[in-house]
């Protein structure tokens, strides 16, 4: 973990030469589709995260790979535009390196969002839903092997990844924007085949509520290094079995696509909540 250390602090270094003034408290991760939002800040600067050491390249269309240093209000805050998965074929390691380098940037708040499939019966394509907990179906935990102190405990407490205060802001929030939001738990799976009906069935029979293929890696690795994390899951189809049709790649995009306006109203909401 010694090599996982001085590479995120490398890019840490790279970040800083490039924007100076880069002390951001609160960064958001952005899934499929969402990319949009930071169009919505003001200032924005960017970088493409492929110029940046150590950092993986999304080969995933719908994850640009750009970050970007922007303000919302006074706030200033970092936007990385799309994200790499386990199932491109990097290492769990990979997949959270930007987790990493966001905690040695100083980010204390980290939203991280994604597409999903729904499996309880209320979740319908285009709900938000607010992730309150997940399970790991992944198959591999992010903090596997040597532990670094320098990025958290050896075995960090998961009794509450996803901060209580920060949902009840975020709920705030959409009743502000007349928005409406669900809450849930989310799984995680490796992919990058969709879920079988028998697998859907499993799944919400142990508590899941919906399923993806991200976030939570990034949640445990936050978790540890003691970022305060909000999950914000946009329901882009039903769960393998459970709607009409067959699923793509495609139908997700174009699904979250149309809840991007009130997704950026959201997140700007709760922004504004965070400067009172």
């Amino acid at each position: 973990m010694e090599d996982a250390l001085k590479s995120a602090d490398e890019a840490v270094r790279f970040i800083r030469l490039q924007w100076p003034d880069c002390n951001p408290k609160i960064a958001v991760v952005l899934g499929s589709g969402l990319g949009g939002f930071a169009d919505s800040l003001n200032d924005p600067r960017s970088l493409d995260t492929s110029s940046i050491p150590h950092w993986p390249v999304s080969t995933v269309p719908g994850h640009q790979g750009r970050l970007v240093l922007a303000r919302n209000g006074s706030r200033q805050v970092l936007v990385l535009q799309g994200r790499v998965h386990f199932y491109e074929g990097y290492s769990i390691q990979q997949v959270v390196f930007p987790v990493r380098v966001l905690g040695r940037l100083g980010v204390g708040r980290l939203i991280l969002t994604n597409a999903s499939g729904g499996i309880r019966q209320d979740l319908a394509p285009g709900d938000l839903m607010l992730i309150t907990d997940h399970i790991n179906f992944m198959g591999i935990n992010p903090l596997l092997g040597p532990n670094e102190s320098a990025f958290g405990e050896r075995f960090p407490d998961m009794s509450s990844v996803y901060d209580s205060a920060w949902i009840a802001d975020a709920e705030a929030a959409a009743e502000e924007a007349g928005l409406s939001i669900k809450k849930g738990i989310l799984a995680a799976v490796s992919g990058p085949s969709y879920e079988t009906p028998a697998e859907t069935r499993m799944l919400g029979r142990l508590g899941a509520d919906a399923v993806c293929m991200s976030t939570v890696p990034e949640a445990v690795t936050a978790a540890q290094m003691g970022i305060r994390v909000l999950g914000i899951s946009c329901v882009a189809n039903s769960a393998g079995g459970l709607g009409p049709g067959r699923l793509s790649h495609e139908d997700v995009t174009r699904n979250v696509l149309s809840v991007r306006e009130r997704f950026t109203r959201l997140i700007s909401g709760l922004l504004r909540r965070l400067e009172i």
